[in-house]
């Protein structure tokens, strides 16, 4: 029995229990014929041995007829082993096409998800994306450099050199001229106001004799 493997290939996948079925049938068949063979194996020892009882009872053509049956046991043995062999050749194509579908099958799967990953991902959207990341990059390192250099730029160098010539001049002045230090004075005083005649001046009267003294003037009147 040849088996199409191009026929299997295109099963759908439902297919695969009816597989699994009949390599169970052709494992069951192999298990029956291995039973069989045993059976025949010792029908076959079985005349050997009756034909030896016939030869010792000088039967002859007794013993010759268990040889015949033995030698007819034996072809059926080895029809048996034939059939063996092409079950087993069936078994393992059974197999190797029931792997090759499932991988297939498992391959169609994933070229269907890998297409279906593909038109929802356009070329031309990635290329447009990584261009505004590319762009949003070169935008926060203008504005970076735009932040370290600000304020450096606009400073004239011609004239910090003159304000650091200004501040060795004075510097190489102090070493040349040390400055004085002056004594401790004690405390300054403010002068005291005096009269012509250089006698201290009265302090002014508080706010409560002046007072007092309007009230005296208003009840002289």
């Amino acid at each position: 029995m040849i088996f199409d493997l191009g026929r299997l290939f295109g099963r759908k996948k439902e297919d695969t229990g009816r597989t699994v079925a009949t390599l169970g049938t052709l494992e069951s068949t192999l298990g029956m014929l291995e039973k069989k063979e045993k059976v025949l194996t010792k029908k076959a020892a079985a005349e050997v041995e009756r034909a030896k009882e016939f030869s010792k009872n000088k039967n002859k053509r007794a013993a010759i007829q268990c040889l015949k049956r033995k030698r007819l046991y034996e072809q059926q043995i080895l029809n048996l082993g034939t059939f063996q062999m092409r079950i087993d050749d069936q078994i393992a194509l059974l197999e190797g096409a029931k792997a090759t579908m499932e991988t297939v099958g498992a391959l169609k799967i994933g070229a269907a998800e890998m297409k279906a990953m593909q038109k929802a991902t356009n070329i031309d959207d990635i290329d447009k994306t990584m261009d505004e990341i590319n762009e949003q990059t070169e935008t926060l390192k203008t504005i970076q450099e735009s932040l370290k250099n600000s304020g450096l730029d606009d400073i004239d160098e011609e004239e910090l050199e003159l304000e650091l010539d200004e501040m060795e001049a004075q510097l190489l002045e102090e070493e040349i001229i040390p400055t004085p230090i002056a004594k401790h004075a004690g405390p300054a005083h403010a002068p005291v106001p005096t009269t012509a005649g250089g006698q201290p001046a009265p302090q002014s009267q508080s706010d409560e004799e002046d007072e007092l003294a309007a009230l005296q003037a208003e009840m002289a009147l």
